[in-house]
């Protein structure tokens, strides 16, 4: 054990200046998110501003807030909402980067190839307020474009953005149309470390375009996949808060009300933090389960894994 610890003493000592380089990074770490796990203890607790974290009594039982979620009759739709928008998210944005990459990466046209790439990551870069102020235009049925539409023909517009049943389709579509590009970045780094004398054996044996992307491409681009797999299942239960809070309103709340959003009016307009906080913990002990299982599935069946 002593011996170890010489030996990774002298290891510093000898790279003191890379280690010095990580240090910023790591007091931002250790200062942005591990500090504040200790609050994670507020779940345990009848949280009272003018006592603090440390001078609030526990609460009696010790997992009442949990217990009290459970009980709610926001517990189902909210559990249901979140899992319903991620895993049509997940069956909708994850082949499609893949798809594009393979796309792109058989485009051999330079001039029009980089001209494509930019029109796909473009959209990334628009924030999500915008992304949403142009939903509203677009979609607004009085003075949007979809009322234009319907005008031409001396017709209303249905209000799509307050219906419950339209909620899904419009987050998750217009994420494609925003992330899509910018996702299969990953994966053309992936197929650009590709053998080409891969390709030119596949040409001599008489391969066609679609037989190199499905017997190369695609085998080659499994790794990858599976280490994003396994991000995205880790974050299965996390919905983007920003882009759902700016699209709910009171007519698609049955269908938009998510676990993020519950935390937010829980905590910062019912001031009850204590019951935030317990749903929220709940939600990442979920998260860090998903991840953990998905994880040794692939570790099985791909031999590929985080660890």
């Amino acid at each position: 054990m002593k011996a170890n610890i010489r030996r990774a003493c002298r290891q510093v000592g000898h790279n003191w200046g890379l280690y010095l380089l990580l240090l910023p990074s790591f007091l931002l770490l250790l200062i942005f998110s591990y500090k504040p796990m200790y609050g994670v203890i507020l779940a345990f607790k009848d949280y009272k501003n003018s006592l603090g974290i440390t001078g609030s009594p526990w609460a009696d039982p010790l997992l009442k807030y949990f217990t009290r979620f459970f009980k709610s009759f926001q517990f189902g739709a909210t559990i249901r909402n979140t899992l319903a928008l991620n895993l049509y998210s997940l069956l909708v944005g994850f082949p499609i980067p893949i798809f594009l990459a393979l796309m792109i990466n058989q485009i051999t046209a330079r001039r029009f190839r980089k001209g494509f790439q930019t029109v796909l990551y473009l959209p990334h870069f628009i924030s999500t307020v915008v992304m949403v102020g142009l939903l509203l235009i677009w979609l607004s049925p009085s003075r949007g474009l979809l009322g234009a539409f319907y005008g031409l023909f001396h017709k209303t517009a249905p209000n799509i953005l307050g219906m419950p049943g339209a909620f899904r389709s419009i987050y998750v579509w217009s994420d494609v149309w925003q992330h899509a590009g910018w996702d299969s970045i990953v994966f053309l780094a992936a197929l650009s470390s590709v053998d080409p004398t891969l390709y030119e054996a596949a040409v001599v044996d008489g391969a066609t375009r679609w037989q190199k992307q499905i017997y190369i491409d695609l085998p080659l681009l499994l790794p990858t996949a599976s280490i994003m797999l396994i991000l995205r299942a880790g974050g299965i239960m996390n919905v983007g808060f920003e882009k759902v809070f700016l699209m709910q309103n009171p007519l698609n709340q049955t269908k938009s009300e998510v676990i993020a959003t519950y935390v937010y009016k829980m905590g910062l307009k019912s001031n009850q933090y204590s019951m935030s906080t317990a749903v929220n913990l709940f939600n990442n002990v979920i998260n860090f389960a998903l991840l953990m299982l998905v994880n040794g599935i692939t570790r099985k069946l791909g031999d590929t894994s985080l660890w």
